[in-house]
C-alpha cells in the first residue's frame, strides 16, 4: 500500500551552487549533507507544512538524467500566492517552464526550470488546503 511520498529527488552537476539556491529558495540550509570526496554527493531540506524532504542527487551518482535539458517528474509545492512565488523563483535564477496558468476554479499552477535543469512547479490547491484545514491533518 502506497503511504505517501517521503522524498524528492532533483538532480545538479554543481553541487555547491544547487545548494546555495536551494538553501534560498527554502530560506534554510540542508539539515542533512552526505559527502564524497571534497564536493557533496547528496543534501536534503524539510519543507513546507508537513516537512517533506526535498533532495539534490549530485548527477555524477546518476548518469542516467540526460544531459542539457530540463528533466524529471513535475513536483508541484503549495503556495498561497503563484504569481508572487513563480516571480521570486525567477528573480533567483530559474527560467520559465509554464507560466501561471488557471486549470481551474481553485487550481493555479506555474513551473521553472531550475539552475540545473530540474523543472519545480508551484501550485495553489484547493483540495491542499481542505485537506490541511481537516480534522487529524
Amino acid at each position: 500500500m502506497l503511504r505517501g511520498f517521503t522524498t524528492v529527488t532533483f538532480f545538479a552537476d554543481d553541487m555547491a551552487s544547487a545548494r546555495a539556491w536551494y538553501t534560498e529558495v527554502f530560506e534554510a540550509e540542508p539539515y542533512f549533507v552526505r559527502d564524497a570526496g571534497p564536493e557533496h554527493a547528496y543534501l536534503e531540506w524539510r519543507a513546507g507544512d508537513y516537512q517533506h524532504e526535498f533532495g539534490v542527487l549530485n548527477s555524477r551518482f546518476a548518469p542516467h538524467q540526460p544531459a542539457g535539458r530540463p528533466s524529471g517528474a513535475i513536483i508541484y509545492w503549495a503556495v498561497d500566492d503563484v504569481e508572487a512565488a513563480y516571480r521570486r523563483l525567477l528573480d533567483l535564477g530559474a527560467t520559465t517552464h509554464d507560466k501561471p496558468t488557471e486549470r481551474g476554479p481553485g487550481f493555479i499552477t506555474a513551473s521553472v526550470t531550475d539552475p540545473f535543469g530540474n523543472i519545480l512547479g508551484v501550485m495553489y490547491n484547493q483540495h491542499y488546503l481542505e485537506v490541511l484545514a481537516s480534522p487529524g491533518s
